[in-house]
């Protein structure tokens, strides 16, 4: 692949592109700081103004997927309202969408190893990401009797679990996990499987 370069003196962005590349071609561990220089177009050298090491710049690859995650998410909530119920699973579809869209960001967010409490910033991000989900799940938590009824953070941590393994076994070419059934699919039955149990919707649904 040629260097991709950098422009107006953007090298911190510059670097973050290129780590994209190489974690979609090599994975998270898979490539060092010098080839993501020589994949942006500078030296070595250069790279350290910017990142201490490679966790760092993984880190900063991982805050910006999930600035775009968080954004994704709430456009699925707000697009569903003002059914809880649509808004609740749009953003179980969202996350599909997103791991299909952003494999690099994803990958960095999820799979590197990178903690989300590296810096405040990636920290703050991630949570906002996860406010969504769990704001959407609190609206539809209203229809459970109390009794009956999962805190906000634990029904949106199911579905987030769920959709993960989708995403992992099925929708990223994982070796012998084959599906009969589009990931989409799954994910929405299982869904479906999940809010039945809870009785947010009919068993004919």
């Amino acid at each position: 692949m040629p260097k991709r370069g950098y422009h107006h003196g953007n090298l911190r962005q510059a670097l973050v592109e290129a780590a994209l590349d190489l974690i979609r071609e090599k994975g998270p561990t898979g490539f060092t700081l010098s080839e993501a220089a020589k994949q942006a177009g500078v030296t070595p050298a250069a790279v350290y103004r910017h990142f201490a090491g490679r966790e760092d710049l993984i880190a900063e690859t991982a805050r910006q997927g999930y600035e775009i995650f968080a954004d994704v998410m709430q456009f699925a909530y707000d697009k569903g309202q003002p059914s809880a119920l649509a808004a609740f699973e749009a953003t179980g579809r969202a996350y599909l969408a997103f791991a299909r869209k952003h494999p690099g960001h994803y990958i960095a967010m999820f799979e590197s190893g990178v903690s989300v409490n590296r810096t405040p910033e990636l920290a703050a991000v991630a949570q906002r990401a996860r406010s969504v989900l769990e704001r959407a799940a609190a609206d539809l938590s209203e229809h459970i009797p109390p009794e009956k009824r999962p805190p906000p953070s634990m029904f949106s941590a199911h579905i987030w679990a769920l959709s993960h393994g989708v995403v992992e076994l099925f929708a990223r070419n994982s070796p012998g996990a084959q599906s009969p059934f589009p990931p989409e699919d799954l994910l929405e039955s299982g869904i479906g499987v999940y809010l039945r149990g809870l009785g947010l919707i009919k068993p004919d649904s």
